[in-house]
């Protein structure tokens, strides 16, 4: 069961304002108490022109989105948030269950993909799990790069070999003559 303690988990600075995309209003308003138990702050919108406005105005820190929705899918809101502000994460809360609707959910940016009905408990730890990931996305991807990035050295027999950074000081067989090198630890 949830329990009603603040959130002290490092979402608590990740994620304060949900946005929920819900057009069936007692499904919206079950969320959105639910949410605002654990101390969230919780915009409803119940349309696509709700969705955008609020999004524009007031960006949130996450995104709750149905799939079927009036006028707009919810495929076509996620793309377009995604599009606009392609770091805020967007969790999928649909009754649709097809292989095909996960697909073009990740196709169109979504970071989640959770079904109704849902327990609650599932639906707060995803949030904290999305807004974790986003999070490490958004601040380590320099310290990812460093790691991709790639040295050149040549092996005495000549053959010019191209490895990963994070390799530097190890060592590793030359593919051209079976040698044992130490990758360089500086260029």
């Amino acid at each position: 069961m949830a329990t009603h303690e603040p959130r002290l988990d490092m979402t608590s600075s990740i994620v304060n304002h949900i946005l929920v995309v819900e057009d069936d209003q007692d499904t919206a308003f079950f969320i959105k108490t639910l949410l605002e138990e654990h101390h969230y702050h919780v915009t409803l919108a119940k349309d696509g022109g709700q969705a955008h406005s609020s999004f524009s105005m007031h960006k949130p820190d996450f995104v709750i989105l149905d799939l079927i929705m009036p006028q707009e899918s919810g495929f076509e809101i996620c793309e377009h948030m995604k599009q606009r502000e392609g770091d805020v994460p967007i969790l999928i809360l649909t009754a649709i269950d097809l292989p095909e609707s996960r697909e073009l959910a990740a196709r169109v940016g979504a970071n989640g993909y959770l079904l109704k009905p849902f327990d609650p408990d599932e639906l707060l730890e995803l949030i904290r799990e999305i807004a974790d990931d986003a999070w490490e996305e958004g601040h380590l991807s320099d310290h990812r790069e460093q790691q991709e990035e790639r040295i050149q050295f040549s092996c005495g027999c000549g053959k010019k070999l191209k490895v990963r950074s994070k390799h530097r000081g190890r060592t590793m067989t030359c593919p051209a003559c079976n040698d044992a090198l130490i990758v360089p630890l500086h260029d």
